[in-house]
């Protein structure tokens, strides 16, 4: 798995590439946590070159969600989500926890 960050002026994009499974699934919760021990708490997780997500990856983007919500902050939205890992957030039933575009750049305006 590989994660890039992008800071913009009111967001910060986590590009994330590969597989997150409960492996790697610490490394995004770093990231995240990276991000948030910086006072940033928008943040965009571009998912369009996921190759897949365990149980693991959905409870790394849980507690992030958890944490940029606090005190109301901010929140972590969703951008690109490959179709098997949508049907996945369908079936657990994350789908309303996050807001979920189809680009980048409505998600970066959602800010």
């Amino acid at each position: 798995m590989e994660i890039t960050s992008r800071q913009f002026k009111h967001c910060d994009l986590l590009s994330v590439k590969g597989k997150v499974d409960s492996f790697t699934a610490p490394d995004l919760t770093k990231a995240i946590e990276a991000l948030n021990s910086g006072n940033r708490f928008k943040i965009i997780i571009d998912l369009s070159k996921l190759e897949y997500m365990s149980s693991a990856g959905f409870r790394a983007l849980l507690l992030g969600q958890r944490n940029c919500k606090r005190y109301n902050r901010g929140e972590i939205v969703l951008a690109s989500v490959p179709k098997k890992v949508m049907d996945a957030l369908e079936l657990t039933g994350f789908t309303p926890l996050f807001k979920i575009f189809d680009e980048i750049t409505p998600a970066v305006g959602s800010f």
